[in-house]
């Protein structure tokens, strides 16, 4: 069974709003309202064992899961959340061995859950153009550990001139304008390969969507996913009053080839085809007539 050591990571919980994410230290001791937790005191137990405080108050000693981790994570930026992240990695059937292009890694959030579920063999890359940002994410990236599968890159890939990637599985892209980005997106995509972007706003989904079926994406979907907990206790079950509402709208496509270049070649091809050809007729020049003289 696993044991808490040095440098484990703990997530002491108290109750579903009072719970703390650490790495275990034997000199460091967390002091809460609570009363005061010490590291050494989780050293050598089981996760799922529980601590008392010297207020006569106990906390569950657990492993963390991405989910912990998400949630706590140091935010730069605005974060994806679970109830997303879980309709990402499902819709696009993420999985592990994928490469996957992330345009706009803001906290890492998103980041760290994708490169969870690809590793081992499947690696993330992820473009941003703030380097505080990026900074804040490799933070978080390096927390959750997952830094082996991650590769981040300071590159405004709206006017690369040059794509850095190609035959990825999936791209998420986070930015204020994604339509921009979905030529260049389509080039380092493979063939039925999946695109999740993430609109805070409506318009934002209309522009996204025009400029999918231009660039031939298909199975374009757009959705809102709202989560509301229950409150379940003998005698007494209802709607919890707090829960996490609307937090971003999800725009999801997939590359197709909608044949417009072989339209394109064909009409052509059967326009010259049809063409009447003008052919311009000889003129014929006037003849002289002879004229008999009389004898």
């Amino acid at each position: 069974m696993a044991k808490i050591k040095q440098n484990s990571p703990v997530l002491f919980f108290y109750n579903n709003s009072k719970k703390w994410l650490t790495k275990i230290s034997k000199k460091e001791s967390f002091h809460t309202h609570i009363g005061v937790i010490k590291h050494s005191d989780a050293i050598g137990k089981e996760y799922g064992s529980r601590l008392i405080t010297n207020k006569d108050k106990y906390v569950y000693l657990l492993e963390p899961t991405m989910y912990d981790y998400v949630m706590k994570i140091q935010h730069g930026t605005q974060i994806v959340y679970p109830k997303d992240l879980g309709y990402i990695v499902a819709r696009a059937g993420i999985g592990s061995g994928q490469k996957i292009l992330e345009i706009g890694t803001g906290s890492g959030s998103l980041t760290s859950f994708v490169a969870n579920i690809v590793k081992p063999r499947g690696h993330v890359y992820t473009f941003d153009v703030d380097e505080n940002f990026m900074k804040i994410a490799e933070k978080n990236i390096k927390k959750a550990g997952v830094s082996k599968y991650v590769t981040q890159q300071n590159l405004d890939l709206k006017t690369a001139k040059t794509l850095p990637l190609e035959d990825m599985d999936v791209a998420l892209i986070d930015l204020g304008d994604p339509w921009i980005v979905i030529p260049k997106v389509r080039q380092m995509l493979k063939g039925s390969g999946s695109i999740f972007a993430i609109c805070p706003t409506m318009n934002q989904l209309e522009k996204l969507t025009m400029a999918l079926v231009e660039n031939e994406f298909t199975d374009i979907e757009s959705t809102e996913h709202i989560l509301r907990t229950i409150e379940a206790r003998e005698g007494k079950t209802r709607h919890s009053f707090q829960g996490i509402g609307h937090t971003t709208y999800l725009c999801f496509a997939r590359k197709a080839f909608f044949g417009r270049e072989s339209r394109k070649f064909l009409e052509k091809s059967t326009t010259e085809k049809i063409k009447p050809k003008t052919t311009k007729k000889p003129v014929k020049k006037p003849t002289k007539k002879s004229s008999k003289k009389s004898s």
